[in-house]
């Protein structure tokens, strides 16, 4: 029976042509070898399985072959290059620092640099991962590595580049390996397809591809495994059953459901896909993938950014026509967010539910947002425009309209306008000071309306009295409902009285109510007399009446001695813990 040989050994590229994914770093290393320009040297760095081993140690073979060809290739037919084929090569060393690296063995390597190749001009040192040695060993290095022999070259490998101290890095070239491309893995795999003799579907190889995430030996591992289960004949639910890939359909009936606002269904969805086996946070995961496909699948500039087959691609095309950009870039935010929480959540389930729901509700959420943004009516011309008849508010008595409304002097009859009762507005101080030295009522700029004429103004006007003041004071009072509680209750305390048929006498209990009453609202009591009564100038007196505002309580001191009166046990209380009136 013949000995099985893995795929990442049977088909490891010998020569730089079959290097994929790496162009950039081979062409270099090609020019390097037909120009002579060899450094002493190398350091490749890389994630796993990229090729940094492998281009490695086809540079080592390239650089001593006798024949080399014009586009920098071996020409497998030397004696250098039959050696190595056949792994007898001594001028070819490996070395893995991983279990060598102590001093001991640096200095070991170092006697062994010094002897010079048998067949060649060229002894090289492949050490792999070179990041495991010790810093005594780096240091015990350098030297050699600085300035080694004529014949000496070392190749160093490593996928952690971070852990290198800097004098290493600064005496070397260094190659950064890229991670290969989607197309390429599966460019590869089809090759080694079609020399395996198996039959295996498209979207299966792109499957496995992404599994290996940029590492064609783990792809062509994973291929061995699927080969090893179905045999010669591979479909793709074996792939996705196999390696438990969570099926596409599953993303496209997800997003499905949310564009119809399924809320019910998507949760089923995932309820399935659970019950599969298959783990919460990969399907989070892979949603956002699913997502950002569906983002880029919708501009032509950005489709190429698309890893799929052509039906798969065709499937996310249709869907992207379906979905806005702002519904899937809320998505992904929501869907970004959901990940990165999702672990520390204490219900991870309860968790992508929730982020399942909002899917479902972002379109409903921005139909109601543009419904409220939407522009308001375009105006009417003048001839479309429906004039409204005026509120009985509005009305302005005929007697009224030839006493206040005449033209103001300088104001074209045309102009004048009816007067119209508007909402009230806030005034400052030097408007109030204003009126209440100039009686003449105040035109607004666009409404021709009286300052004052504020309230009362459909009431006819009567003759001044006392019983009619009275009953306009309680009027005006009641006005002032608006102006909050303390105000009205300063107003309902007031007691005004009438000195004679021109005068009227505001009676204050204290200085403060007399400054706010007469910068506040004297004036606009005068504005309400004036339009209530048939009386034009009356004048409205102030008065402080300071017997009664000795009985009113203030201060502290002042509340403490009233409480001192009624319970006298208070002043000792005080004495005693030496308290202080606060």
């Amino acid at each position: 029976m013949e000995n099985f040989i893995v795929s990442a050994r049977k088909y490891r590229p010998a020569t730089f042509d079959m290097v994929v994914g790496q162009d950039t770093i081979t062409n270099t290393l090609r020019s390097a070898i037909t120009g002579r320009h060899l450094a002493q040297a190398y350091l490749f760095c890389g994630p796993r399985g990229v090729g940094k081993t492998t281009c490695a140690r086809i540079f080592a073979k390239t650089i001593n072959c006798s024949d080399i060809s014009d586009k920098g290739e071996a020409c497998d037919r030397c004696e250098s290059c039959l050696s190595f084929n056949s792994l007898r090569s001594f001028n070819i060393h490996e070395l893995d620092a991983a279990s060598n690296n102590k001093v001991e063995d640096i200095r070991s390597l170092n006697e062994q640099v010094r002897i010079p190749p048998q067949i060649g001009k060229y002894s090289i040192y492949i050490i792999d991962e070179v990041h495991m040695l010790s810093s005594s060993a780096f240091n015990a290095f350098l030297k050699t590595l600085e300035e080694p022999p004529s014949h000496a070259i070392f190749i160093l490998a490593t996928t952690e580049k971070h852990k290198i101290i800097p004098t290493i890095l600064s005496r070397c070239q260094i190659f950064d390996f890229n991670r290969i491309r989607l197309e390429d893995i599966v460019r590869r795999l089809m090759y080694v397809v079609e020399k395996e003799q198996v039959k295996i579907e498209e979207e299966a190889l792109h499957i496995i591809a992404q599994k290996a995430d940029g590492a064609l030996r783990d792809a062509l591992s994973i291929f061995d495994q699927v080969v090893s289960l179905c045999g010669k004949n591979v479909t793709y639910r074996d792939v996705i059953a196999n390696l438990n890939v969570l099926d596409y359909e599953y993303y496209f009936r997800c997003v499905d459901a949310a564009l119809k606002g399924d809320i019910s269904s998507i949760l089923l969805i995932f309820n399935e896909i659970l019950e599969k086996g298959f783990d919460g946070h990969n399907f989070v995961a892979g949603m956002n993938s699913h997502l950002r496909d569906l983002l880029v699948s919708r501009d032509e500039v950005t489709l190429r950014l698309l890893e799929a087959t052509t039906s798969v691609r065709q499937k996310y095309l249709e869907q992207a026509r379906k979905c806005s950009a702002d519904f899937l870039i809320r998505a992904l935010d929501a869907g970004s967010t959901c990940d990165v929480s999702y672990k520390n959540s204490k219900n991870p389930r309860l968790h992508a539910e929730l982020w399942l729901i909002k899917l479902c509700t972002i379109l409903s959420e921005s139909q109601e947002g543009a419904e409220k943004k939407k522009p308001d009516a375009p105006e009417l011309s003048v001839s479309e425009k429906e004039i409204p008849l005026p509120s009985r508010s509005a009305i302005i008595r005929s007697d009224e309209v030839k006493a206040k409304d005449s033209p103001r002097p300088g104001i074209p009859p045309s102009t004048h306008m009816p007067v119209i009762e508007k909402p009230a507005r806030s005034i400052s101080i030097k408007e109030v000071i204003a009126d209440n030295r100039n009686p003449e009522p105040k035109y607004d700029s666009q409404v021709n309306e009286p300052e004052y004429q504020k309230t009362g103004s459909e009431q006819p006007r009567k003759e001044f009295t006392h019983e009619s003041f009275m009953e306009a004071w309680q009027d005006f009072v009641e006005d002032l409902k608006n102006e909050g509680p303390r105000i009205l209750s300063m107003f309902r305390s007031i007691k005004p009285e009438t000195a004679d048929e021109h005068t009227i006498r505001i009676h204050l209990s204290n200085a403060a109510q007399k400054d706010l009453f007469v910068q506040n609202y004297k004036p606009r009591l005068a504005g309400f007399l004036e339009n209530r009564f048939t009386t034009r100038e009356l004048d409205i007196e102030t008065a402080v009446d300071l017997s009664e505002s000795e009985d009113l309580i203030y201060t502290d001191e002042q509340k403490f001695n009233y409480l001192q009166k009624k319970y006298p046990v208070l002043k000792d209380f005080k004495k005693t813990f030496n308290l202080d009136i606060t």
